[in-house]
């Protein structure tokens, strides 16, 4: 019979080996490839994806104007967006079709995958010009579903946004065809013809979005966009100043989105104040991602950013790990004070906006698609935060 002294030696030595495993095989994990798939499964939650599919022939610069104009409106609406008491992450894809100067023979230009990028997506619209094309809206469609990562997790709320002012019918592919499968999919198609309601009707659009499982929209897409001045909109772009602040540009392109996030700061505030606080609201929510470049939210993510981060600010070149984590944790935490800042002032202009009664939205592609967004979300499970 062994005595205890030998019993525990023995458990002693199993212990640290089994501990000195796990060091091991900690180390090797680290680069192993397997390990952001583990870390994704880990994590995994639901998603909003929305694909913007628009029709950039010659006679819809209003849409291409109103979609610059009201996109932090309708992102606002989708960040604030939840499941189960959980934030689910906003990914955005952006199309255009019509236009023979993009995407060749077919007119088809794929300007963004889903992104969780909106500076990028904001990027791309202003970037957009007309030229006169063909408008073939199943074939854009059709694309949109074979090249886009749509993922099949149940309960996700996938969403085809696709306007124009042609005939649906246009094209080599079925509509009915590239809707249907769209909805067997799970993806919801929703149209918005740019025009009449009966015309949109004569063209099949009310058919494509009944097939798509989705609503039937009409635009006047030469409307102006209107927007409600509020005594909080000065003081949130104020703390934009404040927020930009507190990002650390990291890697090859940390430079260049930093000066893209300013610029997109600028194209929103060509609009109005208005305008530009809503896309100062929208930066303080946790759907503005800035991973890839911004090593605030990188280390949030991922601790070990820190081991391959390069190209820092000067300042922060020479500096220990334990240094670096510290300023990290004091620049997260003003971080997320200006952002409470925000959303606080946010909620009061809201308030002050429904009590309002000279915006005028309806007709507009933000009416459109925050009643389709309201509607589709609940469906889903969603729940839209007051």
């Amino acid at each position: 019979m062994y005595s205890l002294k030998i019993i525990l030696g023995i458990l002693a030595i199993s212990i640290g080996l089994g501990f000195n495993y796990l060091q091991i095989k900690s180390s090797f994990d680290f680069f192993s490839p397997k390990q952001e798939n583990e870390l994704t499964i880990t994590n995994s939650q639901h998603a909003i994806r929305v694909a913007l599919l628009l029709d950039t022939s010659g006679s819809m610069d209003g849409l291409i104007e109103q979609a610059k104009s009201q996109l932090w409106n309708i992102l606002n609406e989708l960040a604030r967006t939840e499941k189960n008491g959980q934030e689910p992450t906003l990914e955005i894809a952006l199309y255009e079709y019509g236009n023979p100067a993009k995407g060749g023979n077919d007119q088809i230009n794929q300007l963004t995958a889903f992104t969780t990028d909106m500076d990028l997506v904001s990027d791309k619209l202003f970037a957009l010009t007309t030229n006169g094309g063909e408008e073939y809206c199943g074939l854009i469609i059709q694309t949109s579903l074979n090249e886009l990562k749509w993922e099949a997790t149940d309960g996700d709320l996938k969403i085809i946004y696709i306007a124009g002012n042609e005939p649906f019918t246009q094209g080599p592919v079925n509509y009915a065809y590239a809707c249907k499968q769209a909805k067997q999919k799970d993806i919801t198609v929703n149209t918005i013809f740019c025009g009449s309601y009966q015309e949109g009707i004569s063209g099949s659009w009310q058919t494509g979005a009944a097939l798509g499982g989705g609503i039937y929209m009409h635009i006047d897409p030469n409307q102006q966009t209107v927007y409600v001045e509020t005594p909080y909109d000065a003081d949130i772009n104020k703390l934009n100043n404040k927020l930009n602040d507190t990002y650390i540009p990291y890697g090859q392109k940390g430079q260049e989105k930093q000066q893209s996030q300013v610029t997109q700061d600028y194209n929103a505030g060509q609009y109005s104040m208005t305008n530009s606080a809503d896309r100062v609201v929208f930066k303080s929510s946790k759907k503005y991602k800035a991973t890839d470049w911004d090593l605030i939210d990188a280390y949030k993510k991922d601790k070990r950013i820190l081991k391959n981060a390069s190209n820092l600010p000067s300042g922060l070149q020479n500096i220990s790990t334990e240094e670096m984590e510290n300023r990290i944790q004091v620049i997260t935490i003003e971080r997320e004070n200006i952002q409470k800042q925000i959303q606080d002032l946010d909620q009061k202009r809201r308030t002050f906006k429904e009590k309002q009664t000279k915006e005028v939205t309806e007709g507009s592609l933000q009416d459109s698609m925050l009643k389709s967004i309201q509607e589709q979300a609940k469906k889903k499970g969603f729940e839209i935060k007051k």
